[in-house]
This record gives structure tokens, sequence and C-alpha cells, in this order.
């Protein structure tokens, strides 16, 4: 973090602790990546650093240890936490049922000026921003950062439930700028203070910490359409996750179920009832911090979410910071990431399909697919994966089938227009009465696949015969532990391991697990010879 500014006032910090605490912390503290230190009665204290934790005494802390910071801190808020004046830090308290004090998290606050610049062109772009991120990633940071920039130019209001942002005292942290800040006395009243801070103070850009309830959702939401920007962060790593939140999901638009026609349903290729957007979203652009240096950038939230809801997720731009560099990857859209023209699809049938061998009328056998997809024997350590396939969903569950593609993590994505398509999938009882989508499969030489019974399981065995992975597993147990094996790898990566190893397997099956690394932003590389050659995945660096 050689490009940032970082101010933290750790002296101030540690000046709460015992002396051979102190000692201790500053042999290990070599850094600016101490996050905090914690002692809890009766365990050894501990400081915890980005990339490790080191014990800080040989004996468990007493309540003497406690005591000692409690008399230095002060008085602890009704959330329990204390801070000091003029500074970010934290000091928060876990009580017993008595109420009495028997461990402390004093974590380290710090503003670190220059991490905005990677979302600058968003925060001066007058649109709503709302951040997300698990906690220690950096979202109070980036807050506290773009109210500073704003502040330069425009009305700034912070609402401050935890004095996380502005920091401890009346007077609020310089970090701040000139933005100016309203503390909230108790936590269930935030929502109040954000109303109370547009009805007074005339504000041109509101800043909020931690939306977590409802009543803090409707607020938000009577902000935004009074014309007042928005910069917030809430609980939850990913729009998926705050969409199934049913206290938050107002902030992307709401969701609610809606029946359709018979013959919408049909030409969907859904149930009758489905789910869809309520209303409008209060934040025009959603930013999931995946890394303190990689977001991804969703920039139009309703787009987003109404894709979502349909079962084909528009992939989100990624930024990243790259030894002070700012990267960004442009989000594909579906026409290019699908290799069509405005003109319409470019069929390339000699690099995915064999068309030859279509039954022609009732006398072929619908259960039998009507194109097979090419194995192409590539190399499986490149980039050069398994292509997406458009398939185009006639009669069939688009939401079950978009379970099965998440879960075998294939490139297929499920298409609204039958133009569009590389491959037709539908029921037993559609082929038979030879409806017109069928029927213009056939003459346009499309694959169809038939499959017996609407369910994920039908579907899971489809996808496996279209992109040839049946042939790789001796059965439908070991295909769920590979795939089980490479989802937990990717989670494990994401959740901040530097990378995993997976166990040796076939070229087809490696092909496979890179893609599935692909897909969720990650990198992989293939080691070793066969039979144990194997697949690493790895963050992006």
């Amino acid at each position: 973090m050689d490009q940032f500014k970082i101010t933290d006032d750790l002296q101030a910090l540690l000046a709460l602790l015992s002396p051979d605490i102190i000692q201790a912390v500053e042999e290990a503290n070599n850094s600016d990546n101490l996050l905090e230190i914690v002692m809890d009665l009766g365990r050894l204290p501990t400081a915890r650093f980005i990339d490790k934790e080191v014990e800080l005494s040989k004996s468990g802390v007493t309540h003497v240890d406690i005591n000692y910071v409690v008399e230095r801190i002060g008085d602890f808020d009704s959330d329990n936490r204390a801070g000091i004046e003029r500074t970010l830090h934290r000091v928060s308290a876990i009580r017993n049922r008595r109420g009495h004090i028997v461990g402390l998290t004093s974590r380290v606050g710090r503003a670190v000026y220059g991490t905005t610049d990677i979302i600058k062109d968003l925060i001066e772009g007058g649109k709503s921003l709302l951040i997300l991120g698990r906690p220690g990633v950096g979202k109070t940071t980036m807050l506290r950062e773009a109210a500073r920039i704003l502040a330069e130019k425009k009305r700034v209001v912070i609402v401050d439930t935890s004095n996380e942002i502005g920091g401890d005292g009346d007077v609020p942290h310089p970090a701040v700028g000139r933005a100016r800040r309203m503390q909230v006395s108790t936590p269930s009243q935030q929502h109040e203070v954000m109303i109370e801070a547009v009805e007074n103070h005339n504000p041109e850009v509101i800043v909020i910490d931690e939306i977590g309830r409802e009543l803090e959702a409707t607020a938000a939401r009577t902000i935004a359409e009074r014309g007042v920007q928005l910069i917030g962060t809430a609980h939850g790593n990913t729009l998926d996750n705050l969409l199934l939140n049913p206290t938050l999901s107002d902030l992307v638009g709401g969701i609610e179920s809606v029946t359709l026609s018979d013959e919408e349903a049909r030409r969907r290729g859904t149930q009758k009832t489905v789910l869809e957007r309520r209303s409008p979203p209060t934040f025009d652009v959603l930013i999931e911090i995946q890394s303190r240096d990689r977001l991804a950038v969703h920039s139009d939230v309703a787009a987003a979410v109404d894709a979502l809801l349909r079962g084909y997720p528009l992939p989100p731009e990624v930024r990243s910071r790259i030894d002070g560099e700012i990267r960004v990857e442009k989000a594909p859209s579906p026409v290019n990431r699908l290799g069509r023209s405005q003109q319409g699809l470019r069929r390339q049938r000699s690099e995915g399909f064999q068309t030859s061998g279509f039954p022609q009328g009732r006398g072929g056998d619908p259960e039998q697919k009507n194109g097979s997809l090419k194995d192409k024997n590539k190399a499986d350590g490149d980039t050069s994966m398994l292509r997406t396939i458009s398939i185009f969903a006639y009669g069939v569950a688009r939401n079950r089938l978009m379970q099965a593609i998440k879960h075998l993590g294939v490139p297929a994505i499920v298409v609204n227009e039958f133009g569009e398509a590389d491959v037709l999938v539908t029921l037993r009882s559609y082929y038979r009465k030879r409806q017109r989508p069928i029927k213009d499969a056939e003459r346009s030489n499309m694959p169809i696949y038939v499959l017996r019974a609407n369910t994920i399981n039908q579907m899971q065995k489809f996808l496996s015969d279209l992109f040839n992975l049946i042939s790789d597993f001796n059965d439908d147990s070991g295909r769920d532990v590979v795939l089980q094996e490479t989802h937990a790898a990717i989670n494990a990566v994401i959740n901040g391991e530097r990378w995993v190893e997976l166990q040796p397997a076939k070229s087809t099956i490696r092909r496979l697990q890179h893609q599935m690394a692909r897909n969720a932003n990650l990198v992989s590389h293939s080691y070793g010879k066969d039979p144990n050659r194997r697949v690493r995945i790895f963050r992006q660096s």
C-alpha cells in the first residue's frame, strides 16, 4: 500500500494497554498490518494482523488487565463501543449475563488517503453508491475517503452511527475533511437521524455506514426520492446476498412474486409464478469489495437485479489495483460474449457442434440429442476453455436449469430468443406435439435435447451430455465429489487463502475446474505430469 498515505496514531490506542502488552505489540508490529488486539478473560491476549495472529503474553488475561483498559477508555455507549477522542480507534466490550466486561476488542482505526481512486469517477458522478464487503475489508475506510472528496465541492453530511467514520468525540477526525458529522445516540435511532439530516441541514450528499435494519432501508429510499446522493454500506458480500435478505432487499428494488399467464410462462420456459423486481432501486450503483485491491461494480443495479431474477445474471465490471496501477475489466455484454453481430448470431459449427445425423420428422428417437459437443482436447493449462453455449429452454423450467448450470459450473447461459440459441432443450410432451420452435430447430439444424421430466437431475444429465462430462466420471457421485471439492477450493481462495491445490484429475475434468475458477474471477494453472497433473487455484494478483 505504498501509494497510500496512512495515518493511524497507534500510540493513542497502545496507551490504554498495560506496559508488557505494549512492548509485545511493538515487537510484533513491524508494519501497518495490525488490525486489532483481543483480550478475553482467562485466555492469552492476541494481536491480529492481516496475515497472522501473535500471542502477546504467556499468561491469561485477568480482571485486573481488563479493568486497566476500561478505567482509561471511559464509558461505553449502548452498543458496547467506546473510542478515543480525535482518533478512529474503537474499543468494543463483551459482557457476561450480569453486565460485567469479560472481553475487549481494541481495533486500530486508520485514515487511508487514496483508497477511492479506483472508484473516483463513480463517486463524483452524482449517482448513489452502495458498498458491500465482508468485515475488515475496508468499507468504512472507503466511505470516509469518499466523504472527504465530495465535501470539497458539495454539502456532505455523515450519519455516524458508531463514530467509526468521524472518530470519537465532538470534533470529527480530519480525515473527513469539510464534511459535517451527525452522531447517533443509539443505533436503533439511525433512521431518524438520517431523515433529520435531510430536513434540517440541506445536504447534497448523505454518507451512511452499516445500513442493517428495515427502518434504515426505508429512510434511505425516502432520502433518495428527495434527490439527495447517497453513499452507504450494507451487510452482505454480493448482490445475491442482498436480494436474499428480506430486510435489505428494498435497497436494490425488492422482490415480489408475480403470476404469469399460461402463454407467457410457456414463452419464458418458467413456472407460472416467478420473482420480479418490485420497485426502482434506492442505489444506482452497487460495489462489491472482493479484496482491498479488487472490486466488482454493478453500474446499473436495476438491470443487474432484473437479469439475476430472470436467470441470466449480468457479469459485473471488475476493477483492480496492481502495483499502483488501476485496471478496469469491462463487463462483456451478452451480445459480444455470445459471438453475435448486429445482424444476428454467427454460428461456427466447426468449433463446437456436430450437426449431422439429425432425425427428421417423427421417426427420430426424441430421447437422443440431435447433435453433440465436440471434445476439442485442447491443453487445459491455458485460458482457451470450452466456449459459452446459449440454450433456449422450451417448456423447461428456466430457474431449475440455471441452478443446474451453476451447480456444474459449465459455461452456459439461458437465452430468451430462439434466434440467439446454439441448443434447444425441451420436454418429451412438447417434442411430440411438434410445435413451432421444435420445427424451426430441425430446419435450422440446431441440436435438440429432450428431457423426460422437468427436474434438476434431468437437466444436470443434459448439461453433462452437452459438455461431454459423463464419460469423465465413474458415476454421478464421482462428479459431485469433484464439483464439491472445486467449489470448496474456490470459496477458500475468495475468503483469504493464497491458493488451493486440487486432487489430480483427467484433462477434461481439469478444463472444467479451470472454467469454474474463471467464472469466479480467479486464476488457475495446472502442475505436474499425468497421471498426477492437478489444478491449483489462486487469487488474481
